[in-house]
């Protein structure tokens, strides 16, 4: 069934897609997802926020605050999924990408399913496990968690995921500078860009990390917001 919002919120969303440059009719989409999460978040703890108004600001805004950074990935691992976030936002928008939402709670990797049936995304998987348990090595172009764990946390979990050339792509707040100076051997700092979300005045940064290529790159000097290390 269609979700429909109150026009106070379908403003704020439409508003966000235009701030953000994607296309307008993404929204009708969106909404559907989110009368989704509003159902099932009536039965389920799938997100502490509740009102639709706040979800389409740190939710799907702030998910789809990551698309820009995905044009030339094609798979890609949304750890520690949640209740889809940021993977679902961005399989609407990326039709062409491949999403696997990592999540090992049986509730929230019931109402996955349930998005991708209802919303019919066959660019979208659903593995119910813990990212370290999920057996894809090597298969992956990045990594993404929103809300998972520190640096290190997820390149415990989930670094095996990525081959060679492969990223983590980590959705933070203010800028990570204690988790940078954390990162374990083998792994370099690409950058730290801010990352815009319309309607949240807080702080956003997207951390982007990759192995090192060959002995004696692990280590690194953060970068300043923006810059290449």
């Amino acid at each position: 069934m269609p979700g429909r919002l109150e026009p106070d919120v379908q403003a704020r969303l439409d508003a966000g897609l235009q701030a953000l440059a994607l296309p307008a009719d993404l929204a009708a989409a969106l909404t559907d997802f989110l009368a989704l999460l509003v159902r099932w978040s009536r039965a389920y703890n799938l997100t502490a926020v509740r009102d639709p108004a706040q979800m389409v600001t740190l939710h799907l805004l702030d998910s789809l605050s990551l698309h820009p950074h995905l044009d030339d990935i094609r798979t890609l691992a949304d750890l520690g999924s949640g209740a889809g976030l940021p993977g679902i936002p961005l399989a609407l928008a990326r039709p062409r990408l491949h999403i696997a939402l990592v999540e090992s709670n049986r509730k929230k990797a019931r109402f996955l399913r349930e998005v991708v049936r209802t919303l019919g995304l066959p660019n979208v998987e659903v593995a119910e496990c813990r990212a370290e348990a999920f057996a894809r090595p090597g298969e992956f172009d990045a990594v993404t968690a929103r809300a998972l764990a520190s640096l290190a946390g997820i390149i415990a979990v989930g670094g095996h995921l990525l081959h060679d050339e492969g990223r983590v792509l980590a959705m933070k707040g203010a800028h990570p500078d204690a988790e940078l100076a954390a990162l374990p051997p083998g792994w370099r700092l690409l950058s730290v860009q801010p990352l815009r979300v319309p309607g949240l005045p807080a702080e956003r940064h997207l951390v982007t990390l990759r192995r090192t290529q060959a002995p004696g790159e692990g280590d690194h000097k953060p970068s300043p917001p923006g810059k290449a290390a």
